[in-house]
């Protein structure tokens, strides 16, 4: 039996109907210069579907989930994904349950995708900064417009045709200041999921080539670009939101980080790969069906194979990705090795592990300090919360939100 592992696909490759200035893979268009059009061909989409779908089925599981992302993936047209489903219904076994999560920005997003999006089961991300001055400052079209009111545009036709919706917010150096007006704006959208991903790029180099990313071993320099988090501010901004969440909305919104935490804090494992403590289980799709080790490590010296001349479980098991994903944890540095929070962590994602320890080890995660910030503060609650559950009582006693300290 095969492991099973996850792919995120691309098939618009890196293009995108707005210009994010903090978007990581907008410049992938440089890994594909004679490139005119970036679609996925029928032929690899439905090499790809099929494949995946039969190497989740040989690795036992009975329910197999697509991710599509970009760039804009809602710049195909519904068309495109009228057909993903049909080749997902052609391919599926007997008792295989096939779903299907799509990340958007929101601003194509109208009646007729969202009836389409409910109709078809979609689980849908939608990416949304916080109040329109946060959201409009990295979040801007080709022309330098704002796309706050379009991406609200779109959220509204989801929750309109009651498309599952989570709210995805890039945490950057404008809107990490402002916890609290974050989140307690994005909690009155009306989605009970939300997402907070942490800014953390580094500078590309002077020449104008790819920007660089750190082997997953760490090591190299720490500059990053201006709309980065610094370490401590990502730690209040948590702290703060933390608070407000364990106080008001524990149990009724989920956050995504505070889930995967409290999982790990049960004993569990990591929900997210970010902390666990190996990698390379999930993979990365390009529209031309190259496979690559992790979709922050779309680069050459990543890539797999193509899957018009490999199977994705072989390149999956491949000798390259079970080293790649092993380094995540050959290569922690004492000071994560000998962490208390080690469990909860375990070095973070090895894209952002460039900054170096006290000592002047290489490998330290950029967020270090933020994050040890944050499990000094909300260990406690989540330790507390852990003991309940494993008694098989609810994370939280039954009194008012506001009477928790």
């Amino acid at each position: 039996m095969s492991h099973p592992f996850s792919i995120i696909a691309k098939p618009i490759g890196p293009r995108c109907n707005i210009d994010c200035r903090y978007c990581y893979y907008l410049e992938k268009e440089r890994l594909y210069p004679d490139t005119g059009r970036f679609r996925m061909p029928d032929a690899v989409l439905a090499r790809y579907v099929e494949d995946y779908i039969a190497a989740q089925e040989a690795a036992g599981l009975a329910e197999v989930t697509f991710f599509w992302q970009g760039g804009e993936p809602t710049i195909l047209g519904i068309d495109f994904f009228r057909r993903v489903l049909a080749l997902q219904s052609a391919a599926a076994g007997r008792g295989t349950v096939v779903r299907n999560a799509l990340q958007t920005n929101g601003t194509l997003i109208d009646a007729d995708w969202a009836a389409f999006l409910a109709d078809g089961g979609f689980l849908v991300g939608l990416s949304i900064d916080g109040p329109r001055p946060l959201h409009d400052r990295y979040r801007r079209d080709r022309a330098g417009r704002p796309t706050f009111d379009a991406a609200l545009r779109g959220l509204g036709h989801l929750l309109a045709a009651g498309v599952e919706t989570n709210i995805l917010t890039a945490v950057h150096r404008a809107n990490v200041v402002r916890p609290r007006e974050v989140y307690g704006f994005l909690r009155g959208l009306g989605c009970p999921f939300l997402q907070f991903i942490p800014i953390v790029e580094r500078a590309a180099p002077s020449g104008g080539g790819l920007s660089q990313s750190p082997p997953p071993g760490g090591g190299g320099d720490p500059a990053v670009t201006e709309w980065s988090v610094a370490p401590l501010a990502w730690g209040r901004f948590l702290c703060e939101v933390f608070d407000q969440w364990y106080r008001h909305d524990a149990g009724r919104i989920s956050v995504q980080f505070f889930d995967v935490q409290l999982g790990l804090w049960s004993g569990g494992p990591a929900g997210l790969c970010v902390f666990a403590e190996e990698c390379g289980g999930c993979l990365a799709l390009e529209h031309n069906g190259d496979l690559y080790a992790c979709d922050h490590y779309v680069y050459p010296a990543y890539r797999l194979g193509n899957v018009m001349d490999e199977g994705l479980a072989a390149m999956a098991a491949s000798p390259a990705q079970r080293e790649f994903g092993a380094m995540k944890s050959a290569a922690l540095p004492a000071r994560c090795r000998n962490c208390r929070f080690r469990f909860a962590c375990n070095g973070g994602c090895p894209k952002h592990r460039f900054a170096r320890c006290p000592d002047g080890e290489p490998g330290l995660n950029h967020l270090c300090e933020g994050y040890r910030r944050f499990f000094h503060h909300a260990g406690p609650r989540l330790a507390g919360m852990a003991r309940r559950i494993a008694a098989g009582l609810p994370p939280l006693p039954a009194a008012p939100p506001e009477a928790r300290p």
